[in-house]
């Protein structure tokens, strides 16, 4: 409830966010028109449309987010025509078909009042405003994209436009009182309507050029992130408290049954397990991505666990709930789990229902589960190795186990999987995609549509830029055109990126370097001596392992043949 009454008020405050802007027009078009008839159609039309095409965007991939585009043009088109009938009314009888007197059409419904007309526009405008999205509809997105399609996703989405929707409903019952009187007044009904037409291909024409989610967004000082996000830091929960830490003679407290396992959408290395069949089994339920690096440096001592313990009772069970919309493809987790030689049982969770029936937050996550089927213990993130070994030997003990084996796993991992520097100033995890982004120093990031990008000279610690023709979306950033590059300012021993070629399976070559030069004996484990390295499949890649240990570098990494989508840094 909490979530909803967020994206309701996210949507009230559109009203006075720059991404509104070239939307009014369209809205005020109809300002002096019976609100019933044609005003509250537009803004139905406008809201449904808006979320079915945010929805597509959260979850369908590439191909909505094409088709949204492919909307936005023929949106704009049609509205350019009603814009130029409504500058010369003369023009909608002279325009023909067959979609040049939709046009018309809608021209003329506009002097006569047709709700349908209105709907239409609506729906038209709904294209248009889609990419308009702050911290709470990014929230939302971003908690679609991970949930996958469901009715909670539609009717969060449904909140956010009905909340945007009631502004504007305000705005535009208002506006259509103050014009009516006007146009008793003064007599101007004939320039009034010209001068809407005017709005309506200036909008048009902002839209164009990128301005609505750009140049606007910079000028603009009625910017609401910092309302919103302040919004999202008052209504969301409070995270999970960590388990107490286990005392030698205490037992361990009982924090809940442990949930079934049926939301499960694939199996990986086993059957489908249950919750029943597991029942006098230790079971360690590890909640894990493959592109998370946290994952993949925790996965040795996961795995070297369920070597060990095997025979004394303990399952093991990797829980694989995806980050990023890759991450979904099943062929994708099948080659991560050969190449990764994981061998016990992976649940594939793409629609979240195993993640939400053990109100779960993060990656990596262990939850450790007594023979009765109780969760005695868990761990969030990185570290706390022994301590979880411990929990484990106690639990199986506590089952009739004996003969338990001593000694701790060396949990050792190699390449991306090798512990963390202990440099605790390295650069944090850095989102690439516009609903995560932070510390871009290459001017602003705009929203869905392709720009060309400046990296300055110079970086401050921990900033990154883009350069090239870029199109940022609310997951990742998708070269254009060739050449292309990224640059980040970092600190650590390790730098990761999380990639995937836009082509699917056919090969994209990439160049890196370490302050401008190749990175040598520097150079990580997906690249050579010379910087050079090959994008082929969707995951994370290391980069550069510096042979001296952590440091301050500038790092650039370039696509000469283009054909990149990139996610996400991560240092090490």
């Amino acid at each position: 409830m909490f979530v909803l009454i967020l994206a309701y008020l996210g949507g009230v405050l559109t009203i006075i966010s720059p991404c509104i802007l070239p939307v009014l027009p369209f809205v005020f078009a109809r300002a002096d028109r019976p609100f019933a008839r044609e005003g509250l159609p537009l803004l139905a039309g406008m809201g449904l449309t808006f979320a079915l095409v945010a929805t597509l965007a959260a979850v369908g991939g590439q191909w909505a987010i094409q088709l949204n585009q492919g909307g936005r043009w023929l949106a704009m088109a049609v509205l350019a025509l009603m814009g130029l009938a409504l500058l010369w009314p003369r023009l909608a009888d002279v325009l023909a078909r067959p979609f040049v007197a939709l046009g018309g059409r809608w021209s003329r419904h506009a002097d006569g009042g047709s709700p349908w007309s209105a709907s239409g526009l609506g729906v038209a405008t709904g294209l248009l405003w889609a990419p308009c999205a702050g911290p709470i509809l990014g929230l939302v997105l971003t908690t679609a994209a991970l949930q996958g399609a469901s009715v909670t996703t539609t009717v969060l989405l449904l909140a956010f436009s009905a909340g945007a929707a009631t502004s504007l409903a305000l705005a535009l019952m208002l506006g259509g009182r103050f014009l009516a009187s006007m146009k008793r007044a003064l007599g101007i009904g004939e320039w009034l309507r010209r001068a809407l037409g005017v709005l309506v291909l200036a909008g048009v024409a902002a839209i164009a050029l990128g301005l609505d989610t750009g140049l606007l967004t910079r000028l603009s000082l009625a910017s609401t992130a910092r309302i919103e996000q302040r919004l999202v830091d008052v209504f969301a929960d409070d995270p999970a408290p960590p388990s107490p830490v286990p005392q030698l003679g205490v037992p361990l407290p009982v924090e809940g049954w442990m949930p079934p396992l049926d939301g499960a959408t694939g199996w990986f290395n086993s059957p489908p397990l249950t919750r029943a069949g597991l029942r006098g089994r230790v079971v360690l339920v590890d909640f894990w991505t493959y592109s998370c690096i946290n994952c993949l440096r925790a996965l040795p001592y996961v795995s070297d666990w369920a070597a060990k313990y095997r025979d004394h009772g303990l399952v093991v069970l990797g829980v694989h709930t995806p980050e990023f919309a890759f991450e979904k493809t099943p062929g994708n987790v099948a080659r991560a789990i050969e190449s990764l030689g994981i061998g016990h049982p992976v649940a594939l969770d793409n629609d979240y229902a195993i993640w939400r029936a053990f109100d779960n937050r993060y990656w990596p996550a262990h939850y450790f589960v007594d023979a009765q089927g109780r969760i005695r213990y868990h761990h969030f993130g990185e570290g706390g190795y022994e301590r979880s070994e411990d929990v484990i030997r106690r639990l199986l003990a506590d089952a009739g186990a004996t003969g338990l084996p001593g000694g701790y796993v060396s949990g050792d991992g190699r390449d991306a999987g090798a512990p963390a520097s202990t440099d605790y100033t390295r650069t944090p995890e850095t989102y690439l995609g516009h609903a995560r982004a932070e510390r871009f120093a290459g001017g602003e990031l705009v929203r869905g549509v392709a720009t060309d990008y400046y990296a300055p000279a110079a970086l401050a610690l921990h900033q990154w830029a883009l350069q090239g023709r870029w199109t940022v979306t609310a997951e990742h950033a998708r070269l254009e055109r060739p050449g292309g590059s990224v640059v980040m300012r970092f600190r650590g021993r390790d730098l990761h990126l999380v990639m995937a070629p836009i082509a699917g399976d056919r090969p994209v070559r990439f160049r890196v370097t370490l302050d401008g030069a190749a990175p040598g004996a520097d150079a990580g484990s997906d690249v050579d001596a010379q910087g050079q390295g090959t994008l082929d499949a969707d995951r994370l890649y290391q980069l550069i392992r510096l042979r001296d240990g952590s440091d301050e570098r500038r790092f650039e990494i370039t696509f000469p043949e283009g054909g990149a989508r990139i996610y996400a840094f991560t240092s090490g």
